[in-house]
């Protein structure tokens, strides 16, 4: 009975929460008049204050990329632009919106968990409730919206910055030239793939934000709860971000 109880019944238990939390959650979307200001607050935490590190990190993830690429490709047989062919659509189609992905469930899953979790621990959301307010609405909410609004915006910054981070590396550093490199992703480019990869970033940023509001939500157990529910929302993140992305590629492409 343990067994079954850890295997199935938990599982199953903690699905039926969070399907609930979310349609509590998203039933309040006509009052969202009151909780506008926190929605643009959300989205600054959750977008703005995230854009250099991710910045930073497809950079530095696109030059990686085309210096690989030159370091395998290097035979008088393959031409240069294969660099840029390999590049575009990498940034494009996959690192773009999984690098931001990681990066947003490290820093504001377990943000957006630690948050959610203190308040629980604190009874500050007994206190919302007692006030009258819809807790669920007004915290959960917001956080939600910021991250399928703001994720979108720091993929499309993260593919340019990325690509031209790769293609500075490739054209500096005497790899390709920059005719080269713009030929070869143009000649591999499809239409599909940006609006693939927006399509990734908005449920990437669902999943992330909606899963870390879960296991704040719920969290018990005091500070060690709180630890233990920043970590889990941050991991979980991750795993269901691969998921997702696995689940897209094989429906999608």
């Amino acid at each position: 009975m343990p067994l079954v109880r850890t295997l199935l019944v938990e599982p199953a238990g903690s699905v039926g929460r969070y399907a609930l939390l979310l349609w509590k959650a998203f039933a309040t979307l006509g009052d969202m008049k009151s909780y506008r200001k926190n929605i643009f607050d959300q989205m600054v935490h959750v977008g703005l204050e995230s854009m250099p590190i991710v910045a930073l990190a497809a950079a530095f993830s696109g030059a990686v990329t085309t210096v690989q690429a030159a370091y395998q490709l290097v035979s008088p047989l393959i031409p240069t632009s294969i660099i840029g062919s390999i590049v575009v659509p990498s940034m494009i189609l996959e690192l773009g919106a999984v690098l931001t992905g990681f990066i947003l469930a490290g820093r504001v899953g377990a943000r957006i968990a630690a948050e959610l979790g203190t308040m629980r621990v604190t009874e500050q959301i007994d206190a919302l409730e007692a006030m009258g307010l819809n807790s669920v609405g007004y915290l959960i909410v917001p956080r939600v919206l910021a991250g399928v609004f703001m994720f979108p915006v720091l993929y499309v910054v993260a593919s340019f910055v990325g690509i031209t981070g790769g293609m500075a590396v490739g054209v500096f550093g005497g790899f390709v030239p920059l005719g080269e490199f713009v030929a070869g992703a143009r000649e591999f480019f499809q239409p599909f793939d940006p609006v693939f990869g927006l399509i990734k970033s908005l449920v990437f940023g669902f999943t992330i934000t909606s899963i870390s509001c879960y296991k704040g939500y719920f969290t018990k157990g005091g500070a060690e709860g709180v630890g233990r529910a920043t970590t889990e929302a941050a991991v979980m993140s991750c795993v269901y971000l691969l998921v997702a992305d696995l689940f897209l590629a094989v429906t999608l492409l």
